[in-house]
């Protein structure tokens, strides 16, 4: 499976690397070196250089020799090929859940996963329930149950958090 893995940002000086706008969970992995990455264009880069520099992630690219180019491909999502059943059971990456849709424990529908909102305390799961946006924290508390596989999420959510004014 595609995955995103992050987004590429700005030249960072003259010889082709480009700022990396990270997007997983374990960076030293998906983006070492000889690693090939795929753009939102279709076209597959191999990664020639990787390193950090103020806690930003550099990378060059095979066939990118200068800032022109990178700037050429800036703000493209960059995907990498993921083995899922490397995963234990139980276990799934944030894009397997857009899409999802999310219950109640009465079997009530809530609405579809449209996006994972990542934030410093806690990720959030942003759910379409009629046209509008409502926002989900993802802990134990409130998620009850996720099931890649039927594409389904059972939330218990605490009073008032899941309405919607207009």
């Amino acid at each position: 499976m595609q995955l995103v893995v992050g987004r590429i940002g700005r030249a960072h000086g003259v010889l082709g690397e480009a700022t990396i706008d990270v997007q997983t969970d374990d960076p030293d992995l998906r983006f070492k070196v000889g690693s090939k990455l795929t753009l939102d264009s279709g076209q597959e880069l191999t990664i020639k250089s990787s390193r950090w520099h103020n806690q930003i992630l550099l990378l060059g690219f095979e066939g990118v020799n200068d800032r022109n180019q990178i700037e050429a491909l800036r703000d493209q999502l960059i995907s990498s090929q993921v083995d899922l059943s490397q995963l234990a059971p139980g276990e799934y990456h944030y894009q397997q859940l857009i899409g999802c849709q999310v219950y109640l424990q009465n079997n009530e529908l809530v609405g579809q996963v449209s996006e994972v909102v990542k934030l410093p305390g806690q990720d959030l799961l942003s759910v379409d329930k009629n046209g509008s946006q409502v926002l989900i924290p993802m802990v134990k508390q409130i998620i009850i149950s996720i099931d890649i596989l039927a594409k389904k999420i059972v939330v218990n959510p605490p009073e008032g958090l899941l309405d919607v004014t207009n």
